[in-house]
């Protein structure tokens, strides 16, 4: 199809197909291309929910990824080459009903308030 031909309501540049043959194991995907150290809370607001969507995508397909994440959200980031300050919070929420949440807050020092910075859930969403 070229563009002028097609339906799409965002125009996606054609790209080769990769295909998986006989039993090679699938690489993960990298959260971040390179080792990230975020210093300020406008730095995390306009970096990290790139960083987190990627996360989310890979709970959804990577067990054991999914249950690091679960115990340890900052560890697993840590763990990828995203290193968050001190007085940023990520939480892994997930009641039985509803779609995994990534919740980021700012905890100042000796406080016990927590302010929410920003959130990320998976939504399936049907198109006609």
């Amino acid at each position: 199809m070229t563009n002028s031909d097609s339906r799409s309501l965002v125009p996606v540049p054609s790209r080769a197909v990769s295909v998986k043959t006989g039993k090679q194991d699938l690489v993960p995907a990298s959260l971040n291309a390179e080792n990230r150290r975020f210093e300020t809370r406008e730095d995390v607001r306009n970096y990290l929910p790139d960083i987190l969507g990627k996360t989310l995508a890979r709970i959804w397909i990577d067990p054991e990824f999914h249950n690091n994440f679960a115990s340890n959200p900052t560890k697993t980031l840590a763990e990828n080459g995203v290193m968050l300050p001190e007085n940023i919070i990520v939480e892994f929420q997930k009641q039985d009903s509803q779609r995994p949440r990534v919740v980021v807050f700012e905890q100042k020092p000796g406080s016990k308030f927590k302010l929410r910075i920003f959130y990320l859930q998976l939504v399936m969403m049907a198109g006609r």
